[in-house]
């Protein structure tokens, strides 16, 4: 009797055999890259959507439940897990979608974004903390620059105060053992990555925005009564500052506007900026204060304020798109 080697060997050695393997093992191949191929995302590039839209972006439902509430024609497509719902808002083609909350994802969302929608503008719309002591829950921040704040270099506490590394720039004042530093970009034109701190919005949006809001009224009342003790307003100017952290602290508050001129901080404006800048596509964020960072008397108003802040910052979105529908440029 054979064993399984010698007729394993006599088979190899007919090439009548052989060439019939040969023939499988091809078959077999083709298959396998067939099934490769098949693998590929069901929304790849050659799929992309056309049409020229204006993406508006929040980072939780709260915030885009108003402005999806206005969107007519809508459809809704999912790219790997996020849901891009497309139509009109105000008469301008729009796909809105959550960014999720915090620096990692808003990156992650937005440039899924860019990559399967034909994208002219990114509009960020909602909530925020604020920093500048003479604004008040309420009022709609559009700054004119957005910064990373947190990113920074833990410094080594040494005899008479702190040391840092030497291959970081440092342009800010440090908080303690924190000390803010520049990051290395890098975009299309760009023979090398440059160092910067500030990302700057959009001249011709913010422009927009100004006109657009010149009368427009704000909320000032909750649905269940409790009013603010001044009416809100649209506040142009200044810097915006975001990061990983929610920040419920007066002392840290207080730093962060002398140091920046900050007048708002999120978890997610600043990243989108930077993204928006890599991709050369027009940005700006409209963020309306749900709280004061730890500026309060009481504990964080944000529960209390949150949807009011968000129907705000929505209405200034609304009259933004409205404008552009009425050829205000």
């Amino acid at each position: 009797m054979l064993s399984k080697y010698d007729f394993s060997m006599r088979i190899c050695n007919n090439s009548k055999v052989r060439n019939h393997l040969v023939q499988a093992c091809i078959c077999i191949s083709v298959l396998l890259l067939c099934l490769a191929f098949s693998a590929t995302p069901v929304f790849s590039h050659s799929d992309k959507d056309e049409i020229p839209r204006i993406a508006v972006v929040s980072a939780f439902s709260p915030e885009l439940t108003l402005l999806k509430s206005h969107l007519g024609d809508s459809s809704s497509t999912s790219i790997n897990g996020v849901e891009f719902q497309t139509g009109k808002l105000v008469g301008k083609d729009v796909v809105l979608f959550l960014s999720g909350i915090s620096i990692v994802n808003a990156t992650m969302t937005v440039q899924l974004a860019l990559d399967h929608f034909n994208i002219e503008k990114v509009i960020f719309s909602g909530i925020a903390g604020g920093t500048d002591p003479e604004l008040d829950i309420g009022d709609v921040v559009i700054a004119d620059q957005w910064g990373q704040y947190l990113e920074m270099v833990y410094a080594r506490e040494v005899e008479g105060g702190w040391e840092t590394v030497p291959f970081f720039e440092y342009p800010y004042e440090n908080f303690g053992m924190m000390f803010p530093r520049s990051v290395a970009v890098i975009r299309d034109g760009l023979s090398e990555p440059e160092t910067r701190f500030w990302f700057p919005v959009d001249e011709s949006l913010f422009a927009q925005a100004k006109r657009a809001t010149h009368d427009l009224e704000l909320n000032d009342c909750t649905d269940d009564g409790r009013c603010l003790s001044r009416k809100p307003e649209v506040v142009f100017g200044g810097s915006g500052v975001s990061g990983s952290a929610f920040i419920d602290n007066a002392e840290f508050r207080e730093y962060i506007f002398r140091v920046f001129r900050s007048r708002v901080l999120d978890m997610e404006s600043s990243a989108v900026a930077h993204v928006a800048w890599a991709n050369k596509v027009p940005y700006l964020a409209i963020r309306s204060l749900s709280d004061l960072a730890g500026a309060g008397d009481h504990v964080n108003q944000i529960e209390i304020f949150t949807a009011l802040a968000a129907e705000n910052s929505a209405k200034v979105v609304m009259a933004l798109l409205g404008s552009m529908v009425s050829g205000q440029n």
